[in-house]
């Protein structure tokens, strides 16, 4: 079957301080790219002539190396997309509890994930690391660069100029407070317990 555009569980213009605009453009156009054109790279692929798979240039390494940037492109958005529409208000759970072992405060890992988002050319993505046991915020400058092998992404946010630069131009800092605002945090304990349950099944 191929890939599919996820519906958003809110609607475009229900979001405090990111605007319908800036939802329909990066909902609509930039994340359907990226479903449009895995589904591309998925056709063409059996096609591919591996006799000629070579390092330097080849179409299978092209293909290749695009199916992960628009896979990742996928996977990210729909973490961030599903992780909104919430009032930001923070529930106890099991989330909320392994932050506040793994960072020392609820507030110091806004405070980590704020600072990585703001450094990052793409993405700051909370994920668990199955290699430790603990929460981290990882920085990554391309959907297919800077994710850590055996985490599982639990939330994410998009730090790149098209989340918000129709509502704020170049102040990502605002963006970023706005964002807060509207987080469901339910939404990332859910992800979270899931997690939990099949990585001690």
């Amino acid at each position: 079957m191929p890939f599919q555009v996820k519906d958003l569980k809110f609607a475009k213009d229900a979001l405090d301080g990111i605007s319908e605009q800036t939802m329909t453009v990066h909902h609509d156009r930039l994340y359907a790219g990226y479903v449009n054109k895995r589904n591309e790279i998925e056709q063409a692929l059996p096609k591919a002539d591996r006799s000629k798979a070579a390092q330097t240039y080849s179409e299978y390494r092209a293909l290749k190396l695009e199916e992960t940037f628009n896979a990742d492109g996928i996977i990210l958005h729909e973490l961030y997309f599903d992780s909104l529409g919430g009032d930001g208000s923070v529930p106890e759970g099991a989330f909320v509890e392994q932050v506040r072992k793994d960072f020392g405060s609820w507030e110091a890992f806004i405070e980590d994930a704020t600072a990585c988002a703001m450094a990052a050319r793409g993405w700051a993505v909370t994920a668990y690391d199955v290699s430790d046991g603990r929460i981290h915020n990882f920085l990554c400058d391309a959907h297919n660069h800077g994710g850590v092998w055996g985490s599982i992404p639990l939330f994410t946010i998009d730090s790149y100029e098209h989340a918000y630069f129709m509502d704020y131009a170049q102040d990502r800092a605002a963006y970023i407070k706005a964002l807060w605002k509207n987080v469901d945090w339910h939404a990332v304990e859910a992800r979270f317990q899931r997690v939990l349950a099949a990585h001690h099944a």
